[in-house]
């Protein structure tokens, strides 16, 4: 009997069952940009999240987003709109949709898609002017899109 490697590979934890993690090119949007089913089948983080948004080498959300909740981070942006009270704006899986890929919701819009992995039109080798010699990766892990939507859920307008 021949062993076949599946695709969706789930493990028992504990008595849950974890999915494996979403991809990149996997990723199921509506017709709105929302992602209904979590990447990685694993509740995201909100601590974690609070610092993938404020970490500029990470999520940087605050270079354009205003956000009162990381007041003590300088320099927000006014590119993009006030966080406060994202988490009654958008439900989870808007919120989730927008962070993987805003430009599926919002066509026009400069935020970056940050998980995606193809697709780009002129990619560059990090600050060199060059094309990359390697293939691109998604700025941010799923993990780390169900961290941050799981901070952004939480600022709420009260």
């Amino acid at each position: 009997m021949k062993l076949r490697l599946v695709t969706l590979v789930c493990v028992m934890s504990g008595g849950a069952v974890i999915a494996a993690e979403t991809g990149p090119k996997d990723v199921q949007f509506d017709d709105y940009g929302a992602v209904e089913e979590s990447l990685t089948g694993v509740a995201g983080d909100a601590v974690s999240g609070a610092a993938i948004v404020g970490d500029k080498s990470k999520g940087n959300c605050v270079a354009c987003h205003q956000l009162t909740a990381l007041a003590d981070i300088p320099f927000h942006g006014e590119v993009g709109p006030m966080l406060d009270g994202a988490g009654d704006r958008w439900t989870e899986a808007e919120l989730r949709g927008l962070v993987a890929n805003a430009k599926m919701t919002f066509e026009g819009t400069v935020m970056p898609a940050f998980y995606k992995d193809d697709g780009f039109i002129r990619p560059g080798d990090a600050y060199t002017g060059q094309a990359p010699t390697a293939p691109l990766t998604s700025i941010l892990s799923a993990q780390e899109i169900e961290d941050v939507v799981a901070f952004l859920a939480t600022l709420n307008e009260n």
